[in-house]
């Protein structure tokens, strides 16, 4: 069979890191070819090097059996590779097409001309099913949309090399339906699909053959059709993994949070981002608020933690009124905080680890004396931090966080905040961009948390992660309450239907 891309022995190193060891890969023609493997095992890097964001150190890249150097990403896409990014690169206030044809506009007499374009982007979104209205601007569509949008570009550049990085981390489930069908029909018509992704369940429905990376190193490819869930599971990081979140029941006690009647309103479009919203969480349970991205989350959870002023309403903690408290009166209150962008409100990026896991307690001994740092208590601790959550950091507590990968970064934010002495957890997206080992561990400890006697209020877009951890769940679409409900007395595609906004009904 055709091989379209052949890579041969590629090697990058990174201060104190091999990202790549030697590793080949190779993807044919009309097939969906999953990427696997845990943070920081290499797959980000590997296919950075195909696009032309990175160089590799060493190895070959064949494209089509011509043996090529991708110096940059307009290299890559005059060979017809085009690359989907986890965090879309869209123009929120361009229309679909502005946004297609941006760096390829049509110009006839120095004007921008748009109308064959427009036909062609028609054209494409009815070959593909892609169902796209080139005049509806980005900030008016849904997600979903916005990723077929992305698809659309690299279409309209002609790729016939699609690369797709955690395509579904921000979809419903029937958006996730509906890519994995277009990503089918896209493979059907020739196109070859290089998939990164950390859902199992994903890879079995739409990949033919699977390539697992571990700690820089090509484990293997397999048949998808003729292994299991488990084994890929295994070969990822080295060790049985269970997919089953173990908890007994609940026991919730006191109440710790209070949200009542929170309004949230934004001075520009004049449109309340959150409205009404109210709430409890108590002692040992998890609550978590589900819903689709862009629905009022990000506001609600920065109006609790003191990122965003409240308009209406109250926020409380263990009875206290922190409505308008700073964000330390509110840290020092108990309240622990991983937020959702880990890398803007979790980290300093340019401060090595060690600081960034003492950001909360610099300041409290045994870490400062007499208004100084205390080197060797701040060195010690984060080194514990380190080995006990597996931050895999090249250069240890030194390590300068920028330098290490997203999901490494989110297991520092989660070391930080859960070992400190605090009576709630705010925990967003806690698991984005982990492997199902890093999952699998940060799941254990949320329900160790809770079975400990703090409140867990979970934000999460994973419909897996809600229906598995929380002991209760409230829907949020368009800043309000639309349902809470029970996880053993509801199922996805119900939850589903309430993320969207298609069925609504009174907060019990």
């Amino acid at each position: 069979m055709e091989h379209v891309v052949k890579m041969e022995g590629i090697t990058k190193e990174f201060p104190g890191v091999v990202a790549n060891d030697k590793v080949d890969f190779d993807l044919r023609k009309g097939e969906i070819h999953a990427l696997l493997g845990e943070n920081g095992a290499g797959k980000s890097t590997l296919m950075s090097i195909l696009f032309g964001l990175f160089h590799p150190d060493e190895g070959k890249i064949f494209i089509r059996g011509r043996e090529v150097r991708i110096n940059s990403p307009r290299d890559a896409t005059k060979l017809g590779i085009g690359m989907v990014h986890q965090h879309f690169k869209l123009v929120h206030n361009f229309t679909v097409a502005e946004n297609i044809v941006l760096g390829e506009e049509d110009t006839k007499n120095g004007l921008l001309t748009m109308e064959k374009s427009i036909r062609r982007i028609e054209e494409l979104s009815k070959l593909y099913k892609l169902k796209v209205d080139p005049y509806a601007k980005i900030e008016d569509i849904s997600v979903g949309q916005q990723q077929r949008v992305e698809i659309l570009k690299m279409l309209y550049r002609e790729a016939d090399i699609l690369i797709l990085d955690e395509p579904t981390a921000v979809l419903t489930p029937q958006e996730i339906d509906e890519l994995i069908n277009i990503l089918q029909s896209l493979a059907k018509e020739g196109k070859s699909i290089i998939l990164i992704t950390h859902k199992l369940k994903e890879i079995k429905l739409a990949a033919d053959r699977c390539t697992v990376l571990r700690l820089g190193r090509k484990v293997g490819t397999v048949n998808v059709k003729k292994t299991t869930s488990e084994k890929l599971a295994e070969m990822m990081v080295g060790r049985k993994i269970s997919f089953t979140v173990t908890k007994k029941r609940a026991k919730p006690k006191d109440v710790v949070l209070q949200v009542e009647n929170l309004r949230v309103h934004n001075q520009e479009t004049k449109k309340d981002l959150v409205r009404d919203m109210s709430f409890e969480v108590r002692k040992g349970e998890i609550l978590c608020i589900a819903g689709i991205e862009g629905n009022g989350q990000t506001e609600l959870i920065e109006a609790i933690t003191g990122l965003r002023p409240i308009d209406e309403g109250f926020v409380r903690l263990n009875g206290r009124d922190l409505t308008h408290a700073s964000i330390r009166e509110r840290s020092l209150a108990g309240m622990a905080h991983v937020p959702e962008d880990r890398q803007r409100h979790g980290l300093v990026l340019d401060y090595p680890m060690e600081y960034n896991l003492i950001l909360q307690q610099y300041f409290e001994a045994p870490f400062q004396r007499r208004g100084f740092l205390q080197f060797p208590p701040i060195r010690k601790y984060s080194e514990d931090l380190i080995g006990s959550f597996d931050i895999r950091a090249g250069e240890g507590a030194i390590s300068i966080a920028r330098n290490m990968s997203g999901g490494n970064q989110q297991k520092a934010i989660i070391a930080r905040e859960m070992s400190r002495e605090t009576n709630l957890l705010i925990a967003v997206q806690p698991t984005r961009g982990l492997d199902v080992g890093a999952i699998e561990f940060i799941h254990d400890l949320l329900v160790e948390q809770r079975d400990e006697g703090k409140a867990i209020l979970l934000v999460s877009l994973d419909l897996y992660e809600v229906m598995n951890l929380s002991d209760r769940i409230v829907v949020i679409f368009e800043g309000e309450n639309v349902g809470e409900f029970d996880p053993d007395k509801v199922d996805e595609r119900e939850l589903g239907l309430y993320m969207s906004g298609s069925k609504r009904r009174e907060a019990s």
